[in-house]
Formats: C-alpha cells, structure tokens, sequence
C-alpha cells in the first residue's frame, strides 16, 4: 500500500513555505517562494497552485498519494467554510480561499490560522509535547497567537480565538494593518522593531544598518541579530523595548488563562533567542501573578518554519478523518 501524504502550506508575509510530509517520514520536499504582498486574490491562487504543484513533483510522489492539501494564513479565518475574515499583512478581507484555490486543484482544501497551525505542530512534533495548556505566539512580520487548552486547539466562538497582535498596547499609537491603532503587533513584531530603527537612522543616529536604510533594502531578522551582536545601540535598544512589551502583554495573558507553557515562534526568535529570551523572561516575572505562573514554562520553539507545517497533518486527522 503506497504511503500517504498531505501538502502543508505556510502563508507568510514575507514568504510561502510549502511541503509535502507524513508522521512517519517526516517531511520530504520542501518549496518556498516570496510572498507578494497586497498582490490581490487571484495572485495569491496562483501563486499557491503553483508552489502546491512543484513541491509535489519534487516529492516525486503521485497524485493519488496526496490525502489534503493544508493552508495556514496569518490572520483570521473559519476552519469549517473556508473564508478569511482579514489577514491584515497579506492585505486579504472577507475572502473564501478554500473555494478559491478547491477550483484549482483536485485535492481536498482545509483551511486554518497559521499560529494555530504552528500550535498544533508545536504540540505533537516540539517542545511542548509535555503540555495540556499552552500559549503558542509567533514573533515576526507580525504578532499571532495559538491556544491549546487541554491538548486540543481552542479557535473561540467565531474561529478568531488567539490575536494577541491585535490587544491594545498603546492607546493612539501606530496604525496597524487591522486599521485600529496602537495593536501590540504594531510595538512589538519585527516589522514594528525595523520601523523605528529606520526612524532612528533618518534621524542622525548611528548604526550598522544605515547601509539597508539608504539603500532601501529590507531589514530581516538576521540582520537585527547581526546588528546584535556588533552592539549596535539603536538596535538593541528597539529590540529591548519590544522584549519589555511582550513580557507584559504575556503575563497578563497568563493571568488570565493560567498556562503551563508558552512557546516563543517566529523568524524574530529565531534568530534572536539569545538575547531576546532573558529579557522577555525578566519583563514577565516583573508583571505576572506568582500563583499563575506557578510552573510555568516560557520557552522558544525548536521547529522553525515548519511547526505550521507539521500542523497540517493533524488538520488532516481533524477534518478527513485521515491519519498521515
């Protein structure tokens, strides 16, 4: 009997991350593009047909071996219809990717939150395999948030449960892509970090990363850790600053939901855990309930772009009743 595979798609807002994987194997094939941001619908179906085609001819697979196809957007969606409420950073509203992209291919669509995805992924492949009730957020383009409230995804009343991007950090503050202002995204993700470093250079002070702001050239996550470790002042200060919100903004999440585990995620953790982990550790100690953080454990993940990934195969499970 030929193994069974499931496509597992990650909609960044810098890039599409697409793999074929099983339980068993693992993953097999892997294939990523750029994400076109605000490129539109239609863009977005094509470019994800075409990176669902390749990464299956690379898994040198057959048809008939792909059980599902598994989508994670970053923002709000329903599980059950299909339709994005908003996914702010990938300028999408009020849109039914799954019937969008089910008339393209044969292939069953689901459709989930990447976070929560990444939750799922985290769970049962990672570091919190231990855990029943978890808080799983991902630090990157933007801020999101997965629960898992004892060991099964929480998605909320109408799906949206786990936007901590969205929580108001600071009143009258930056305009967020959601269009409210002051979100804790617009703060503290690492699109929020780059935008005031840029402002920091336009404005006289020195740094390493002068060079990308003259030029234009986008500021990743590696270079934030490259600046890091030259002790470049205006970035480790930004950097801090971000660290002393998330501290915040996680305690009081913990206040109220009493979590056994939370989970660091994204490309910013990524590559900036060592610097970044003590110092949010610090932030929420200062402000967390000693009765609710009681055993907690505050820890990043190991399984980078791929933990969405790997939530696709219980997506699977979930909505088929298919174990790959």
């Amino acid at each position: 009997m030929s193994a069974k595979y499931v496509v597992s798609v990650d909609m960044g807002g810098t890039k599409i991350l697409a793999s074929v994987l099983n339980s068993k194997e693992g993953i097999i094939a892997k294939n990523k593009k750029p994400t076109k941001v605000d490129a539109g619908s239609t863009s977005y179906i094509s470019d994800l047909v075409e990176i669902i085609n390749a990464v299956i001819d690379d898994a040198k697979v057959k048809d008939n071996q792909i059980v599902a196809v598994s989508i994670g957007v970053p923002g709000s969606v329903n599980p059950f219809t299909g339709n994005i409420g908003l996914a702010p950073n990938l300028g999408l509203k009020n849109f039914n990717i799954k019937k969008a992209l089910q008339k393209k291919i044969s292939y069953p669509v689901l459709i989930e939150n990447d976070v929560n995805l990444a939750a799922i992924g985290i769970k049962n492949f990672g570091v919190a395999k231990k855990g029943k009730n978890i808080l799983v957020v991902s630090l990157g383009t933007g801020i999101g948030g997965g629960i898992i409230i004892n060991n099964k995804i929480y998605r909320g009343s109408n799906f949206v449960a786990g936007e901590i991007g969205h929580i108001l950090v600071q009143k009258d503050g930056p305009v967020c892509g959601c269009g409210r202002k002051g979100c804790f995204e617009t703060i503290a993700s690492r699109t929020a970090v780059v935008n005031k470093i840029i402002d920091d250079i336009k404005k006289g002070k020195s740094s390493v990363l002068k060079e990308f702001v003259e030029s234009g050239k986008k500021i990743k996550s590696g270079s934030l850790k490259n600046a890091v470790n030259k002790n470049d002042k205006v970035v480790i200060k930004r950097v801090s600053e971000a660290c002393e919100t998330i501290g915040e903004v996680l305690s009081g999440l913990t206040n109220l939901m009493n979590f056994d585990m939370i989970v660091l995620a994204g490309g910013l953790i990524e590559a900036l855990e060592k610097f970044m982990l003590p110092k949010i550790q610090s932030s929420f100690e200062k402000h967390v309930l000693n009765d609710t953080a009681y055993g907690l454990k505050l820890i990043a993940s190991k399984l980078g772009d791929d933990a969405a990934i790997y939530g696709g195969i219980f997506l699977t499970e979930e909505f088929l009743g298919i174990k790959v």
